[in-house]
């Protein structure tokens, strides 16, 4: 159980995606969500009648702050208590993530990047669509703050102000959910800095380093930044708005589009993370000094609506 370099998978041929179809027939549908109702009655089947074949396992591929904040090694295991299913997964970017299901290589995703997610589900690889949690996106920076941006009314301005005092802004550049986010910001910014812009091609964590050495501004997600508390000499210049809130969501690889993907399985996942019992564990789980790192949002009204 637990984190991959690459996949590995044996061929395991999920008899419950019959049994749901014919007993939740709502599930046929080709929209990429799944009605409620739908959801309810594969509760009760998603355990049912799974080969014995080979050992039951469920290839993930996750957005990085699941995997940096040990959130998703505390899902695992109850996950595997519940079900008798081991999660193995491989965390990178969101863009990357959908591509290693879109190759074939990962059963169901997590990730954090609505416009990349729909264009997943649109071009037939991804059903089943439910939010689980959200935390929010944050412009750190120097503890003396040389840009001046925590004065600012909106991200936008944020940005804007570093840019035009020319202090580094480190930017992950590996088209992920967060670097997505910070792309469609630096737009209403008014586009990106010049020399002073700086891509590390890295994951959260690392990014956040390079730019505690560079003394720069990057964007990271709350939950990395406060799950690695106590890094050097960065500290919150604008977060906290409504505007940067940070949907995470959980897609099943559409079965039709990949005969091999475990389907019953990853629809046991998504029953587990939207459950009663995942939603408690993502909304207790805590980062240093007992800081809450995720709000558990799959029974809010409309969360699978949120853009």
């Amino acid at each position: 159980m637990g984190r991959l370099s690459l996949p590995s998978r044996q061929r395991l041929f999920p008899l419950t995606i019959v049994i749901a179809l014919v007993a939740c027939p709502a599930l046929s549908a080709k929209n990429g969500d799944t009605p409620l109702e739908a959801r309810d009655c594969l509760g009760g089947l998603y355990l049912k009648d799974m080969s014995p074949v080979t050992e039951r396992t469920l290839m993930l591929a996750t957005t990085t702050s699941v995997d940096a904040t040990g959130l998703l090694n505390v899902l695992a295991d109850e996950f595997n208590k519940d079900t008798g299913i081991t999660l193995r997964w491989i965390a990178v970017g969101t863009g990357a993530a959908l591509k290693q299901a879109r190759d074939g290589n990962a059963d169901v995703v997590i990730v954090h990047a609505k416009k990349l997610e729909d264009e997943f589900v649109r071009d037939g690889y991804g059903v089943n669509r439910r939010v689980i949690a959200r935390n929010y996106f944050m412009i750190v920076g120097p503890a003396d703050d040389p840009a001046r941006a925590a004065g600012s009314s909106s991200a936008a301005e944020a940005l804007g102000r570093v840019r035009s005092t020319g202090v580094p802004f480190v930017s992950r550049g590996d088209k992920s959910g967060t670097h997505t986010r910070e792309l469609d910001l630096w737009a209403l910014a008014g586009g990106k800095p010049g020399t002073a812009y700086l891509e590390t091609g890295q994951g959260m964590a690392e990014t956040l380093r390079i730019a505690a050495e560079r003394r720069g501004y990057t964007l990271t997600d709350s939950a990395t930044f406060y799950g690695l508390q106590g890094l050097a000499g960065l500290e919150p210049v604008y977060e906290n708005a409504p505007e940067l809130e940070n949907i995470y969501s959980v897609i099943a690889v559409d079965p039709v589009r990949n005969p091999s993907a475990r389907y019953g399985e990853a629809m046991a996942f998504i029953a587990f993370l939207t459950a009663p019992l995942g939603q408690k564990l993502i909304g207790e789980f805590r980062g240093k000094g007992g800081r809450p790192l995720f709000e558990p949002m799959a029974a809010t009204p409309g969360a699978d609506l949120i853009k």
